[in-house]
């Protein structure tokens, strides 16, 4: 039901994705739309031109509204828990909505909510570095990590989502944090990928680390291609066949 004192693109925004939660794309029609926000067909041309521009400006709504309340709650202490956290509200979200998922799929870049949210799980991965605990570089545990929870929903979204579904999601969860991280935080024992994660991620969050070392802008920048290849080291190829 429309709230008749919101602004029109409001309104309008709020029923397409009522409208994409019940019925999907399909059930995005101008004539719905209009029933339901109770607005004329000329305003949701004049403020969103085509149905691809509609569509896109609600997904971005509703990703900048989930995005927006991650940013309001503080993390979890631990890294750790805080990824999985963010994970199983990434699969939440996912599952509640998703026409909204499957039309963001491939539209990052014109999405801004969408880059945003990346932003966050590299900011975790960021934290994860800090603490000596990624085995990879940051870069690629944010992919493999994305990858992975994107498959899942996906996957949650193409099938049922019932108790095997969820309890996939749990299983594909702990795989991807076990691929990514090292089994404990930094001690004399840490592989070099994890210290030189650690030292990449502290030169990041203070380059001042680097201004005090006497290190020139050229140097700093050749120390974290060097850190950069020792947390990421390369990896063999695959073998397709036995």
């Amino acid at each position: 039901m429309a709230d008749d004192d919101a602004p029109t693109g409001e309104r309008i925004l709020r029923a397409v994705l009522e409208l994409l939660d019940e019925g999907g794309v399909d059930a995005v029609s101008t004539r719905a739309v209009t029933a339901r926000a109770g607005v004329q067909a000329p305003a949701i041309y004049r403020l969103f031109g085509d149905k691809d521009g509609l569509l896109l400006a609600a997904c971005e709504r509703a990703y900048a509204d989930w995005v927006g309340g991650k940013a309001r709650h503080p993390l979890h202490e631990d890294p750790v828990e805080a990824l999985r956290d963010g994970w199983d509200d990434a699969v939440d979200f996912g599952t509640r909505h998703p026409a909204v998922y499957r039309f963001a799929e491939g539209r990052s870049a014109r999405l801004p909510s969408l880059a945003a949210g990346q932003v966050i799980l590299g900011d975790k991965m960021e934290r994860l570095a800090a603490a000596g605990r990624l085995r990879v570089s940051v870069e690629q545990a944010t992919l493999l990590f994305h990858a992975a929870g994107r498959g899942v929903i996906l996957t949650l979204i193409d099938g049922s989502l019932d108790t095997v579904g969820l309890a996939l999601s749990d299983l594909a969860r702990e795989a991807a944090i076990a691929a990514i991280l090292t089994d404990a935080p930094l001690a004399g024992d840490a592989t070099g990928a994890a210290t030189a994660g650690a030292l990449r991620a502290a030169l990041s969050a203070d380059p001042d680390l680097s201004a005090h070392a006497g290190l020139i802008p050229a140097e700093v920048q050749l120390l974290d291609v060097w850190l950069q290849r020792i947390a990421a080291p390369p990896q063999p190829p695959l073998r397709v066949g036995s």
